[in-house]
């Protein structure tokens, strides 16, 4: 029997998650219960084969696995509307920043198995960095998940504490890197290359970059060692970003996005 995955509040990253896990040739879109308010904005999913709703309940109606992607300031509301439908026999997934499984249990009780998952939208080109938890009572339900999320990348088990710091690091750390990338293709407009050409080639030096360290298991200093010769360009340029800031500023902000992502709930 073909598992049936509903995606409650399918904004960017719920879509970003569908799309990617179709890509995987794993699912088909008809395996997809996709639902928002807004069901005009589906419209395009639908054409595709994905099935769409503006009504949550029936949306999970026919879904073995229930994801919710809804804002942290929405979750309360949205199952509070699910509770009465949901069975033991729904395993519910939720991608919501800083609710831990005991609020979540609060509401919904505790024979439906929650698990908490931290993607990234890099998920719907299979490359995602996903952090997956659970309590001891439903760590059976682990490997469905890891096997769900290593269909579009990466993912890693760690413990509930760690989740906001998760949130910070591969979730927002996604527009962290991607702003390290604008950087540097302003800097390669300004010194002689048009925008676009200069963009692809800072893209694809960041691709490699972090290839390097996850092909080579490697430590960016070694890699950087190499990079670098006495009194050469290299660390002339490393030098004056460390000058300015660049890797202060960069800590700081995922340890402020982590402390954030700690209220957004509240």
């Amino acid at each position: 029997m073909e598992k049936k995955i509903a995606v409650i509040g399918a904004g960017n990253l719920g879509l970003s998650l569908a799309k990617g896990l179709v890509e995987s040739k794993t699912y088909k879109p008809n395996q997809f219960n996709l639902s928002r308010r807004r069901i005009e904005k589906l419209k395009n999913m639908a054409q595709d084969g994905y099935n769409i709703y503006n009504d949550n309940v029936e949306a999970i109606k026919n879904a073995n696995i229930v994801i919710v992607a809804v804002l942290p300031q929405k979750i309360n509301d949205v199952l509070d509307e699910l509770k009465g439908s949901l069975n033991e026999n729904h395993l519910l997934i939720s991608l919501v920043s800083g609710v831990e499984i005991s609020s979540i249990k609060e509401i919904i009780g505790s024979n439906i198995p929650i698990i908490r998952a931290m993607p990234n939208t890099a998920i719907s080109i299979r490359e995602s960095m996903t952090c997956i938890t659970t309590v001891p009572k439903w760590e059976n339900h682990l490997g469905i998940v890891k096997d769900l999320f290593n269909d579009v990348g990466e993912t890693a088990i760690i413990n509930e504490e760690k989740m906001t710091s998760a949130t910070a690091l591969c979730a927002c750390g996604i527009a962290f890197f991607l702003r390290s990338i604008r950087a540097a293709s302003q800097g390669g407009n300004e010194i002689d290359f048009h925008a676009s050409e200069a963009l692809r080639m800072a893209a694809q030096t960041a691709k490699g970059a972090a290839a390097l360290l996850l092909e080579n298991n490697s430590h960016p200093e070694d890699e950087i060692d190499k990079v670098t010769s006495p009194k050469g360009c290299t660390i002339a340029g490393l030098n004056e970003m460390e000058h300015n800031g660049f890797s202060s500023a960069f800590i700081k902000g995922i340890t402020v996005s982590a402390n954030k992502a700690k209220n957004l709930y509240e």
